[in-house]
């Protein structure tokens, strides 16, 4: 089954429940999934169908199968014909990702997982430049912790996948289940978010205003169970890093969310080469537990918004649930004032969408794992021994320069194929050497991106230098490519029946942002959703002042904020 269709195939999902003594068809049960080799979990769900068998309920929950690894259809569908599917093809072509045999969880392959190596390297080295530290945290949280911040526990109940058992036995059928002697006297979260965990922590380690500030970021995986998934965009499991920092003052703690937030559109555009606008979530919107919310919304090809990353303003909420108290200079007691923030995978995904396309993977050199493919090419062993001592010599030059180059010296595949597949990973430049390239002293060039016919230049020193202007210039043109287009579609103070028919619109071009004017109304931000699909993405910071003697586009009444609303991943 081709790539696109077995995504788009729904596999069931049967979970054993535990029985309660009465029940409705619409009512939220506890649900067991065999986890690991020791443990047995459960995740809060909702029914959908059930039936009797031996007295034990058994619900079939509906789940996309994550197959980024079919290859019987080695083609990827242009993005004006099928975005969805283009975007899986590009993945599977690449090499990024696969299936696993978990539905919703993502095997990161080597290459995929060199992207995200560099990614997190240098993102590693901008949050430790403002001052934190990392830390490791246990992957299980007491449920009870989860309950102690109410907004908090209401965001993140339905996605909580739980731990109830510590071991497993065999049955009389042979069969493995939980072994009822070993139900853990308290349940365990697997780790949705740490907030409750590390608040517990920072009540042993915060006594004094001595201590503080404290910043702590964490690199971990996390486990949100979702229903219905997308690679690197939405899995049951993801990567990531969250920050958690305690300060002595609100001004404190908002001045640590907005430079958090500045650290990741760092990030964004300078290394990966995405434009972000930024700005705060409106109250819907905000993160479970939060006074307020930071993020950064990116535009993929298709129109639609990622956000791609978050700073939290956490107040003292959780510091009055977990009671963290410091003694300030005058020796009285106060609460500690919070944030958070966190980026993940996600961006792999907002990478792949941002400058790809149908051809395959496009990556901007500085998050390239490969920026420099050498391939020679030979039809005879003279041929063969003259390119590859050649090749050797130029790969170990450009490496000395610490351009990331590799050499492509397989004999079992065809020079063209060869191109093809580097094409179709990102490879920003590729060097080509033949038998009458060796005579000439010179190698041919071609780039990923753009509209340029190779070219030949001499194979000496210099080549060097020109290699690493053609990947700063290709850093420069993949930012400003994704800026234009962001900033052509991006609509402005159009009405609400507008926006209703572009986001209606097939053609993918059509799509885009819609600043407008608004007045908070939760219940019209969820009207507008229902009917649209579209949410408010942020309130940008810098569009704000626009707000000025304006209407909101949907109730007419004066306007509070100039709002970013879009479709969104």
């Amino acid at each position: 089954m081709g790539l696109s269709n077995q995504w788009n195939r729904c596999a069931s999902l049967r979970c054993l429940f535990l029985v309660h003594s009465s029940w409705k068809n619409d009512s939220k049960f506890t649900i067991h999934h065999s986890w690991n080799r020791h443990l047995a979990c459960h995740h809060i769900g909702r029914a959908q169908k059930w039936s009797y068998k031996n007295r034990i309920p058994v619900i079939t929950f509906s789940c996309l199968a994550t197959d980024v690894s079919s290859k019987s259809d080695n083609k990827i569908t242009p993005r004006s014909e099928d975005y969805s599917a283009w975007y899986l093809h590009v993945i599977q072509a690449a090499q990024l990702a696969d299936q696993s045999a978990v539905k919703g969880c993502l095997v990161i392959r080597p290459y995929g997982y060199a992207v995200w190596e560099l990614l997190r390297d240098h993102l590693d080295k901008l949050i430790k430049e403002t001052g934190a530290q990392n830390a490791y945290f246990p992957l299980f949280i007491p449920q009870s912790f989860l309950s102690k911040e109410a907004e908090h526990v209401e965001g993140f109940a339905k996605e909580c996948a739980v731990v109830t058992h510590h071991r497993l036995r065999l049955n009389t059928n042979s069969t493995l289940e939980p072994d009822p002697e070993a139900m853990l006297e308290e349940p365990l979260i697997v780790r949705p978010t740490s907030e409750t965990l590390i608040w517990n922590m920072f009540q042993k380690w915060i006594s004094s205003y001595r201590d503080l500030p404290l910043c702590i970021n964490q690199w971990a995986n996390v486990v949100r169970w979702e229903l219905r998934t997308r690679p690197f965009l939405r899995t049951t499991e993801f990567l990531w890093q969250e920050g958690h920092t305690a300060h002595t003052n609100a001004k404190e703690a908002m001045d640590k969310a907005k430079e958090m937030l500045n650290v990741y559109t760092q990030l964004c555009e300078e290394l990966l080469a995405i434009p972000v606008i930024k700005g705060c979530k409106s109250p819907s919107e905000r993160f479970a537990g939060a006074e307020e919310t930071f993020t950064i919304e990116a535009m993929m090809q298709n129109g639609w918004a990622l956000q791609s990353g978050t700073s939290h303003f956490l107040g003292q909420n959780f510091a009055k649930a977990f009671q963290v108290y410091y003694t300030d200079t005058s020796s009285q007691e106060q609460l500690v004032w919070a944030t958070s923030w966190g980026a993940s995978t996600r961006l792999l995904g907002a990478l792949i969408m941002t400058h790809s396309d149908d051809i395959g993977l496009v990556l901007p050199p500085k998050v390239a794992p490969i920026q420099v493919i050498i391939i020679p090419i030979w039809k005879s062993q003279v041929d063969k021994e003259d390119t590859l001592r050649v090749s050797q010599k130029l790969l170990e030059q450009l490496k000395g320069a610490q351009i990331r180059a590799k050499l492509d010296d397989r004999d079992y595949i065809r020079p063209g194929s060869k191109y093809f597949e580097w094409e179709r990973k990102g490879i920003p430049l590729r060097i080509e050497i033949g038998p009458r390239d060796v005579v000439d002293g010179v190698v041919t060039i071609a780039s990923r991106i753009g509209n340029q016919k190779k070219y030949a230049l001499p194979c000496n020193e210099s080549l060097t230098m020109h290699i690493q202007q053609q990947l700063e210039n290709m850093q420069r043109c993949l930012f400003q490519q994704a800026k234009e287009r962001m900033d052509s579609r991006t609509f402005r103070n159009v009405s609400f029946d507008e926006m209703k028919r572009r986001l209606n619109e097939k053609d993918i071009q059509k799509q885009g942002f819609f600043l407008v004017p608004w007045k908070c109304n939760a219940i019209h931000e969820e009207r507008i959703k229902a009917e649209t699909k579209a949410t408010i993405r942020c309130y940008p910071f810098d569009m704000q002042h626009l707000v000025k003697n304006e209407k909101c586009f949907y109730s007419g009444e004066p306007a509070t904020h100039m709002a970013l609303f879009a479709r969104a991943y």
